[in-house]
């Protein structure tokens, strides 16, 4: 019998692939509907794969595969970055673009196909759509990428091979195939730029802010990798280990990625971000409101494990508590995206590096924070923390930065899109921020009317949409660099859908919701 809601999500995807594809309308988007149509039924093969117990990894329980969102998400990327920066006549990004596109669909496919294999009997009526829709894609793909383009679109797809192998080993539970996809996706996409970018260094050419977004993520990738395999041979919880942790994590840093980021950027590093933060009067009163801010959110966690009874050791923090911390990042996110963006991208790089070492602490056990903070966040644990890592505050930075780091500033003449691509940069704090906040919130305290097969309520999804159109408004008011031009219908629909994606989707909302937002308004 066919699931509901996954029906529902979907529908909802597909509205979002045919609207994307009308805007565009060229050979990548017609590829983009064939990659859709063949992911919804490989989708139905992952599902019952994990109900089975039949995948090669063990993936989150108490979700969908989530295969037909996710997978389209980086193609889509691709695709309206692509559309964009033509339209700007920029021909390397408009390249670039497609680069991201076919990379996005070929690492889909793949995904595909291993379910398509894994599964008996062999589903013949799904083999052969696969078949025709990689035909497709891949004769596009013959017609449209030079050589070196093609070459960098299979060392992505690699290196996402291999790192699917070794992170879906050591971290079992932690990801559906969905998050799958578009976490490894994501970092083999990044570590491929990062290989490409350190081959090719050109003085003066590139953004030192870009450099360092690709360093910082792929440094805290290897350095959890680094660990992984060491304290298989030794145990983390001692203070022995813990010094060598410290003392390697300061021999790496310092030995490998600080000289990595000096040849990219051909500056000290540590005197560069030094200089970039504090260079205006802005940028310190911003970085003061931010320090008191991220000491509320820390006032926040100790009051509410001090208010935890010592007989009540099951207890956790309700759903309205959690949201305290998006609010308290909406407070953050908008005045940087009003009064100094790149300000903002670069804090919220290094607030991405400082979460996830932080998690490698709290998961190693590294003394002598480790366990205060395994008891300090076991309170705001939810199902999706089924796995050793928790994951979802990493996400919910994700969520908000991940518009900010993708926004094509080459492709925006004067430093912003026209129409709805104007509100880009503000995907993460309406979709995550405001729209999923309020749904919760009003959802669980006076929500009565669900959604088929959901949790989720018709008012929490009705007063979220609302809630982001008057957040638009108020954008339209502050930031005078966001001019719509009579796009909003366009941004109806968007928020529309997204806040309907929200009430269906089983999967990181953090992280999805923000993505499928931040095509819609640039497309």
């Amino acid at each position: 019998m066919l699931n509901k809601p996954v029906l529902a999500e979907s529908l909802i995807v597909f509205i979002i692939v045919l609207l994307v594809h009308a805007a565009v309308w060229d050979r990548y988007s017609w590829c983009a509907v064939a990659l859709a149509v063949q992911a919804f039924y490989v989708q139905f093969k992952w599902d019952r794969l994990l109900q089975l117990g039949g995948a090669v990894f063990q993936f989150r329980t108490a979700a969908n595969s989530g295969l037909l969102p996710a997978s389209m998400v980086i193609p889509l990327l691709g695709v309206v970055m692509k559309e964009r920066c033509k339209s700007a006549g920029i021909v390397y990004f408009e390249r670039f673009g497609i680069v991201v596109a076919s990379t996005g669909m070929l690492v889909a496919l793949f995904l595909s196909v291993i379910a398509v294999g894994v599964t008996k009997p062999v589903p013949t009526n799904t083999c052969i759509l696969t078949g025709v829709a990689g035909s497709i894609i891949i004769y596009t793909m013959k017609h449209s990428l030079t050589v070196s383009e093609v070459i960098e679109v299979l060392e992505v797809l690699l290196i996402f091979v291999y790192l699917s192998m070794i992170l879906l080993y050591l971290l079992p539970r932690c990801f559906t195939p969905g998050e799958a996809l578009l976490v490894l996706g994501g970092i083999s996409f990044v570590l491929n730029q990062l290989i490409k970018r350190s081959l090719n260094v050109i003085e003066g050419r590139g953004d030192p802010i870009d450099f360092f977004l690709l360093v910082a993520v792929v440094g805290v990738v290897l350095l959890g990798l680094f660990f992984t395999v060491l304290f298989i041979f030794m145990d983390s919880g001692t203070w022995i280990s813990s010094m060598f942790f410290h003392m390697m994590t300061a021999v790496l840093g310092l030995g490998v990625i600080m000289p990595w980021l000096y040849r990219l950027i051909q500056k000290n590093p540590l005197f560069w971000l030094l200089q970039f933060l504090f260079q205006t009067q802005t940028r310190t009163y911003l970085l003061v409101y931010w320090t008191f801010l991220a000491a509320s959110a820390c006032g926040i966690v100790f009051y509410q494990n001090a208010k935890r009874s010592s007989e009540s050791k099951k207890h956790q923090a309700s759903t309205i508590t959690r949201k305290y911390f998006h609010f308290i990042v909406v407070a953050t996110y908008v005045p940087g995206l009003i009064y100094d963006r790149q300000l903002l991208y670069v804090a919220a790089v290094l607030c991405l590096a400082v979460f996830i070492f932080l998690e490698y602490i709290r998961y190693f056990r590294i003394k002598p924070f480790g366990q205060t903070l395994r008891y300090l966040l076991s309170l705001f644990l939810d199902e999706r923390d089924s796995g050793p890592l928790i994951l979802t505050h990493i996400y919910l930075l994700l969520g908000m930065s991940l518009p900010v780091w993708l926004f094509p500033r080459s492709c925006a003449p004067k430093g912003t899109l026209s129409g709805a691509g104007a509100l880009v940069p503000y995907s993460g704090v309406l979709a995550v921020g405001v729209g999923d906040t309020i749904a919760s919130v009003f959802g669980s305290t006076m929500g009565e009317i669900k959604w088929p097969g959901t949790k989720k309520t018709f008012e929490g999804t009705m007063t979220a949409i609302f809630a982001q159109i008057i957040a638009v408004a108020l954008i339209l008011i502050f930031d005078s660099s966001v001019n719509l031009n009579s796009s909003y219908a366009w941004i109806l629909a968007s928020v529309s859908l997204v806040s309907l994606l929200e009430a269906y989707t089983t999967q990181i909302d953090n992280l999805l919701l923000p993505l499928y937002l931040h095509i819609m308004f640039m497309a």
